[in-house]
């Protein structure tokens, strides 16, 4: 009893607290498919997580998106702008202004309908601004081969301009001038928990150049010299999402071809212990990563299979197993197979996957926090009204606070955009409900439990929360009609809400 008035008494502050929104959006868009001036069945895909289990919804825009895609909403979850990689978008879907002809290169005349290069773009906030972010982006350069860039280019966009509808202030800014391995542009936030270290990757060697991206300046380029030399190569880089790990996957067919694995410091910058697993490249020059909620468990997409790594081993290597095996199935038909290609954490804490083809389906790892088969690998198991073509968009971890337990200050983050939200209060959509319902919470960096109390104050149903997500849905429509309570409980920290089942 003593329990239940405990819970009632934190619903009614709760219920009373009528001035909660949502500060999580900033990912909560994506957007996949052809231009709709192809006809048919090519078009636009819209997912928005806005709501806890993705919306999927077909629209018609203009803008072809490839391998190369990114976008970046404000904390509501309302779109600011996208890219392909040859020009920027705004949230009416028109060209922004001066937002054409970014990464000027005659690699267009080859694919000029959207950027065929993976990671190829990223959109940053500036840090100590609400109104300001950086594009960084590239391309490929060196013709006839078309297998590596020669810079790293930055843009600049202010969303203050134009009505609200933002303008690109600068364009096309070198601010790398080497032979860099294809797209692969990741970032991860400074240990201050403001600013950010932007990485590439130098062709035919094993350099690393790293941005430090500051309130009123960019830093570097700083160089590191570490791990396995590789020649050009597709693939990805990925950051575990509390920024410990940094993974390079590079599709070849020789020993120097497969996985890397380093330590990160957010502090310095620095990359140690390489770990290097070889892994044979299955068909063809492709391939993906992508890291669990709770920076466990690292999923590397090899067209044929899908393996997980496990970052608490003592022989990352060793534990590599392999969760997922295409299954012959096409999309619509032979030869367009739902292979495994570019995967992405999403706000739901599950992660989506790309089918390396034109197709109508996505893949999904329903518990990536769960080591081996348990992870859940449910195959083309998402189907779309229109094609589209592996373009995830390319989200760093925007979320990631500051670790003052590095060695480096926290900043102020006075006049940011309001991307760390403090500890709120949950919601819960549709309430009343029939048993089936989602909750809807601050991101956290920790991972924690739900607990589903009944009136008498007795547990009746307990799940996990994966770190970094925003929304938990819940079927307990095998429960009997009445009233519930729910807990989200975190470390020594807890949230409740109440849930009506009619």
């Amino acid at each position: 009893m003593n329990i239940k008035i405990t819970c009632l008494l934190l619903i009614l502050g709760t219920a009373s607290n009528q001035a909660y929104s949502q500060n999580n959006g900033v990912t909560n868009n994506w957007i996949l498919g052809y231009g709709s001036y192809w006809g048919g069945s090519f078009g636009h895909t819209k997912f928005d997580f806005i709501n806890g289990t993705p919306q999927i919804t077909s629209d018609s825009l203009e803008m072809d998106i490839n391998r190369t895609s990114a976008n970046i909403s404000d904390a509501a979850g309302n779109l600011l702008f996208y890219t392909n990689g040859y020009y920027i978008a705004d949230a009416t879907n028109d060209t922004m202004q001066n937002g054409n002809k970014i990464s000027p290169t005659g690699f267009y005349n080859l694919a000029p309908k959207g950027l065929t290069v993976p990671q190829a773009c990223l959109i940053l906030p500036k840090p100590g601004s609400s109104t300001i972010y950086y594009l960084f982006h590239s391309t490929l350069d060196n013709a006839p081969q078309y297998n590596r860039a020669h810079y790293l280019y930055m843009s600049t966009i202010d969303m203050s301009l134009n009505n609200g509808l933002g303008a690109v202030t600068s364009k096309n800014v070198v601010m790398i001038n080497d032979t860099l391995s294809p797209g692969k542009i990741t970032a991860c936030k400074h240990a201050n928990g403001r600013d950010w270290w932007v990485v590439v990757q130098r062709v035919n060697s094993n350099t690393y150049y790293k941005l430090l991206v500051s309130t009123n300046v960019i830093l570097g380029p700083y160089t590191q010299n570490i791990g396995t030399p590789r020649t050009w190569s597709a693939g990805m880089t990925c950051f575990s999402p509390d920024g410990t790990k940094f993974a390079f996957f590079y599709a070849m067919y020789t020993s120097a071809g497969g996985l890397d694995v380093y330590d990160f410091n957010r502090c310095s910058g620095a990359l140690s212990n390489p770990v290097h697993v070889y892994i044979p490249q299955s068909t063809s020059f492709s391939g993906g990563l992508a890291f669990s909620g709770n920076s466990r468990y690292l999923y590397c997409a090899n067209i044929n299979e899908l393996y997980q790594f496990d970052m608490q081993s003592s022989n990352i290597a060793a534990s590599q197993q392999t969760v997922a095996v295409w299954d012959s199935f096409y999309s619509p038909t032979p030869p367009f197979a739902t292979l495994f290609e570019i995967p992405l954490l999403a706000p739901d804490g599950k992660i989506y996957m790309s089918t390396g083809n034109s197709t109508f389906h996505l893949h999904v790892i329903n518990n990536p926090d769960s080591g081996g088969m348990a992870c859940d690998v449910q195959q083309h198991s998402i189907q779309f009204q229109h094609y589209y073509v592996n373009g995830l968009p390319n989200h760093p971890n925007y979320f990631l606070d500051c670790d003052s337990t590095l060695g480096c200050l926290c900043a102020s983050t006075v006049g940011e955009p309001e991307l760390n939200p403090p500890q709120g209060n949950i919601k819960i959509f549709p309430n009343p409900n029939n048993g089936v319902f989602t909750l809807q919470f601050n991101v956290m960096s920790i991972s924690g439990t739900l607990e589903i109390y009944d009136v008498m104050g007795r547990l009746v149903y307990k799940d996990y929360v994966s770190a970094w997500s925003q929304f938990k849905k819940v079927d307990v429509s095998n429960m009997p009609k009445g009233i519930y309570f729910c807990k989200i409980i975190r470390k020594e920290k807890s949230e409740n809400v109440k849930v009506v089942k009619e």
